[in-house]
């Protein structure tokens, strides 16, 4: 079960109303993280978490969220997930400003995000720092505890009355907040008008293996780009690694700016092939899964070069499906009327019948036939115990007096 730690604090306008929350992702000691930490590791934890229904239930149906970002999370395409309309991009302090950073948040400025900054102390050396993105920032988070009272009302003559809004953060006795208030700040946060509250997230629970192949029929359904998109941005983790996967890419040295852009440049048939490799590679617990994916590709290449001009593509899928058994721990029968796909490879993975089903019983002999070589050659070194499951698994009743 994908279970993370938020920590939430509610952020006020100038009328008292709720505006958004501060979240922070907390690690399993309950210490502050940041987003591109988690994800390093396992991004569907985070991003599901807060881009699944469970977000109506730590924000409610309509209240925005401030969450912090750093440098990795900016240049690994991760946010790409995050709903523009729910998100608003919090940049740490220390954040290293390079031309690619500001390139980035020039980017997503462009596709409609909002950004803010964190424990901005309104002196010189941050108002010089950041000065190059001021154009590109909504919201200034004004530290009132690190802030020179001289600097602070500075930058607020500065600012104040413009496009940016300015935050008073960390507003922890009632005079403060009175004080800022009369100031003419927009927001505040802080201890004595909301303490952080943590709370525990359930991250999507469907497997992934029924969402990849959801993906697919999406795809072969010829479903709009932006409904693909859609779709994509849902499964995170997903969302990450074909991200990354283009990114690798030798064909490609384009800086991607949208999901939308990735499946425009890479294609269906090639995003279809992707995701097959994906679904073995990734979902896979089989220890021999490597070997499987390995089979899995050539045996949809021979099936692929055996058909007709028109039914190439078909064929390709017809050989990936026709090993899917091999992974999953569920019926496949289950399986294949959870996705609705194409008859013929419903039948071929089913039944082993339809018109590719010669081509695969082809293809299962010279697997066989260079599968009989190898354990005749290794018979030795094969243990008894493995032998035995794999007869049984296969159906052969073994004479138990002969063992």
């Amino acid at each position: 079960m994908n279970i993370i730690n938020i920590s939430k604090q509610k952020i006020f306008d100038a009328k008292g109303q709720l505006y958004a929350y501060g979240l922070v992702f907390m690690d399993s000691s309950n210490n502050e993280t940041n987003i591109s930490n988690r994800v390093r590791g396992t991004a569907q934890l985070i991003m599901s978490s807060i881009t699944s229904k469970e977000l109506d239930k730590l924000l409610g149906t309509k209240t925005m969220a401030l969450i912090n970002i750093d440098e990795d999370a900016m240049l690994k395409g991760i946010l790409d997930v995050l709903d523009k309309d729910r998100f608003i991009l919090n940049i740490l302090n220390d954040i290293d400003l390079n031309e690619n950073i500001i390139s980035k948040i020039v980017q997503y400025k462009k596709r409609g995000f909002k950004f803010s900054l964190e424990n901005f102390d309104s002196s010189a050396p941050m108002l010089s720092k950041f000065n190059r993105i001021f154009n590109f920032i909504d919201i200034i988070k004004m530290d009132v505890v690190l802030s020179e009272p001289e600097n602070l009302e500075k930058v607020m003559a500065k600012f104040k009355g413009g496009r940016i809004k300015l935050l008073a953060q960390n507003i922890e006795i009632k005079e403060d907040y009175k004080k800022y208030l009369d100031m003419g700040f927009d927001y505040f946060q802080g201890f004595f008008l909301d303490k952080p509250e943590t709370m525990e997230i359930v991250g999507s629970k469907e497997p992934a293996q029924f969402i990849i192949l959801q993906l697919i029929k999406v795809i072969k359904d010829n479903n709009s780009t932006e409904q693909l998109e859609f779709f994509i941005k849902k499964q995170p983790d997903l969302s990450y690694r074909l991200v990354q996967f283009f990114n690798n890419s030798k064909k490609f040295s384009v800086k991607i700016e949208s999901l939308t852009q990735v499946i425009t440049l890479l294609g269906r048939d090639k995003l279809l092939r992707w995701l097959l490799v994906y679904l073995y590679s990734e979902t896979s617990k089989n220890p021999a899964s490597k070997s499987i994916l390995a089979l899995a590709i050539k045996r949809a290449e021979r099936m692929e070069a055996e058909a007709e001009p028109r039914q190439k593509d078909k064929a390709y899928l017809a050989g990936m499906f026709s090993m899917l058994s091999s992974i999953f721990e569920t019926d496949i029968k289950e399986l294949m009327d959870h996705i609705q796909m194409d008859s013929d490879i419903t039948s071929l993975v089913l039944e082993k019948k339809g018109v590719f089903a010669p081509s695969l019983m082809r293809a299962e002999k010279a697997e066989k036939d260079y599968l009989r070589k190898m354990m005749l050659e290794n018979f030795e070194k094969l243990h008894t115990n493995d032998l035995i499951y794999t007869l049984e698994y296969g159906g052969v009743e073994i004479d138990k007096s002969q063992l």
